[in-house]
Parts: C-alpha cells; structure tokens; sequence
C-alpha cells in the first residue's frame, strides 16, 4: 500500500564535509539511515509482510483532528537533501501556506509500532501522515476532493516514494476522510501555520545553526571562523566544549529564528564554503 523511509540520523558531525546518504531499497520498503539496517536474507525490519487495517474498525465520528500547536522544527527527520532508491528529495523551505493536490494513500498495521522518521513512534489510530519534501514537524489540514471531508493531521514522516502520491495517511485518518476502504483519494494539502518563528515563551524559543566544522585546535577554529566573518553578512561563533586538552571547538553560523531562515542562508554560506554545513538546533527546553 506504501513504500516507507525513516530518518533516523546523527546531524552534528565532527567533520565539515559528509556526502549525501545513498540508500538501499529493502523489498518494498525504504530506510533513509546512515547504515542500511540488518536484516537476514530474506527477511524484513517489519513483523508483517503485507499492510492492512486493524480487525477493530474505527467510527469516523468519533476520531478528533490533530490539534495544531507550536513544535520546535528540531534535526530529527529534517536532513535535506536526501536519496532514496536513487532519487533525491530537497525540503521545502517555504512551506508556511503551502498547498498541493494530488493522491494520498494511507498506512496502518504492518508500519504500527515502528520508527517514523523523526524517531516517534508511529500508531495507525493517530492523526499522522508521510510527506517526502515538508518539514518535522508540520500540521496540514488535508481535503478529500471527492467526498469534501477535511482531517488535520501532523506530518511525522517520510514517504510516500510513488511519484503518484503525495502524502500518506495514518489509517485513522483515511478513515476520517472516508476512503480507507479504496485505499486512495484525490486531496488537496495546505500547511497550517502554527506560527515556528516564534515560541509561546522565551524558555522553549529555539535557536538554529548550520556547523561548517569542529576542531580539537582552537587555532583552526579561530582561522575558519575570521574566513566566514569576512564573506557573510551573518554571525559566525565558536562553540567550545569538553575537558581542556580534549575539548572540540565547532565553528558555527547564526543563530536563526527558525528553520526556513537557516536553509536560506544555508544556500549564501555554499557561496563561502566548500565544504557541507548541518544543520543544529538549540532549544530552551531541551
């Protein structure tokens, strides 16, 4: 019904150049990782073969919208760009109001109980869906076009890889949107903006920065970080940390107000620097 990808990734590298992560298909089913998951011939990461819906049918009156909220757009499950099965996929930057139409299909028992990209764990009885392109986390507000119901549901994962579909659905969702029974409906997605530039208070406001390298020589961090100063109109600091005689020195640009702010200066800083910067991200309550 899907072909799946989790992110499940570690961004604050000590070096400054990392090449983009191939990955491997798995049967059917995707894993966007740093190392291919092991797994014995023939066999696969999840307990059953086939999806399909629960023996306990939902009632679609009685499933509740995802409730939008403010949530920090943290590293997990938002590396960009990344490939799979050969293609590779860059996230939206600008994804505040964004709206596209196209199909959406849904998942539900074999994917129940497993990572979603960002680490979560995914249930079908949830309002949750896959994107390949928006950012972790988003709330869309999703419209069936054939039968006018709408859901809100929270952008948790990647997926779906077909090129005819647009987004994935938890099964509660599709049943929501009544089309779980045919599998696919024509929808229309529009991101609801929960407002990331900003957070509720000053103790859960979040910081991001894109590290361009770390060095156990303070010297070489001080060198690279006059280097940057002078080509970008952006601040550039040195993040120490560790015992003296081990400490590591990361050489960092920002800090950004939110997430598009640093994949826009992201694109100015490759004017500057040769090498691959990651993407950090610094939160009040974390």
């Amino acid at each position: 019904m899907r072909s799946r990808a989790l992110v499940l990734l570690t961004m604050l590298a000590v070096a400054a150049c990392a090449p983009l992560q191939q990955v491997d298909s798995e049967k059917k089913d995707s894993t966007v990782t740093s190392k291919p998951p092991v797994t014995s011939q023939g066999s696969s990461r999840y307990q059953l073969d086939k999806d399909g819906a629960p023996l306990q049918k939902l009632d679609p009156n009685s499933i509740m919208d995802a409730e939008p909220r403010h949530e920090v757009l943290r590293v997990a499950g938002n590396i960009s760009p990344y490939i799979v099965n050969g293609q590779e996929y860059q996230l939206i930057e600008q994804y505040r109001g964004y709206k596209e139409r196209g199909i959406a299909s849904w998942y539900g028992t074999k994917f129940h109980g497993h990572a979603t990209s960002n680490g979560e764990t995914y249930s079908l009885y949830e309002m949750s869906a896959a994107h390949r392109t928006l950012p972790i986390p988003v709330y869309v507000k999703v419209t069936n076009l054939d039968n006018g119901r709408t859901a809100v549901v929270r952008v948790n994962d990647r997926g779906p890889f077909h090129s005819e579909r647009i987004i994935d659905l938890s099964y509660a969702a599709a049943v929501k949107l009544g089309y779980a029974d045919r599998g696919t409906a024509r929808v229309e997605i529009e991101v609801i903006d929960t407002d990331n530039t900003y957070a509720s208070s000053s103790t859960d406001a979040a910081r991001y920065y894109l590290q361009v390298a770390a060095f156990t020589q303070l010297d070489s961090a001080n060198a690279l970080q006059r280097q940057l100063s002078a080509g970008l109109s952006y601040p550039v600091m040195i993040a120490s940390s560790g015992a003296h005689g081990s400490a590591m020195h990361r050489v960092r640009v920002g800090p950004f107000v939110d997430y598009s702010s640093a994949q826009a200066a992201k694109k100015i800083l490759q004017q500057q620097w040769s090498g691959e910067s990651h993407l950090v991200v610094e939160a009040g309550d974390s």
